[in-house]
């Protein structure tokens, strides 16, 4: 007879788990393996919302709970703890870097769920274009295999502050070039 208790995904199971887990910075959501138990109502838009049953989450604190228990397996976001692993939906990228600031050593970005990143070989800046319209779209990696996209303020920015090398125009932080556009573009 199997006694496992069976876990219907929710919000406020995701808080406890979450809460208890991060208490020593970020948990380790990549060493979990627990059971998968569903989709949950929850999605990410591509400005850095979070909505939860089709409602913005209003709670920052919440929020930034939430995102330390983000994990994207293949083309796939979860809420994981090490309990339960609960698929959300993500419009684009589950952060969104709002700012950066030179430091020694390069750019620091941060993100809406305040996540501060150098850009570099660890966090490379990475820029896809819209196949229809051509329109840049430029990312960093925060952690594990998670993006922030980067926003246009902030894009604009960096485009103030780049260099030509070669046959790409780009910034240089970390120790590293990070092509943004081709140079050819600049004209």
């Amino acid at each position: 007879m199997d006694t496992q208790k069976i876990v219907t995904p929710s919000a406020e199971s995701l808080v406890s788990a979450a809460q208890a887990a991060s208490k020593k910075g970020l948990p380790p959501v990549e060493k979990w393996n627990p059971p998968f138990c569903g989709d949950i109502d929850m999605e990410i838009k591509r400005d850095g919302t979070w909505f939860y049953l089709g409602t913005p989450i209003g709670r920052p604190a919440m929020v930034k709970l939430f995102s330390t228990i983000i994990r994207k397996d293949g083309e796939d976001y979860f809420l994981v703890t090490p309990v339960e692993k609960v698929g959300i939906r993500v419009e684009d990228a589950p952060f969104v870097a709002v700012d950066f600031n030179p430091v020694e050593g390069g750019l620091e970005f941060v993100t809406n769920v305040d996540d501060k990143v150098v850009a570099g070989s660890d966090h490379p800046i990475r820029v896809s274009r819209d196949p229809e319209t051509g329109e840049p779209s430029p990312y960093i990696l925060v952690r594990r295999n998670l993006e922030a996209l980067i926003d246009r303020k902030s894009f604009y920015r960096l485009v103030d502050v780049g260099e030509i090398k070669g046959e790409m125009f780009g910034v240089t932080s970390g120790g590293m070039f990070h092509p943004l556009i081709p140079a050819s573009e600049l004209e």
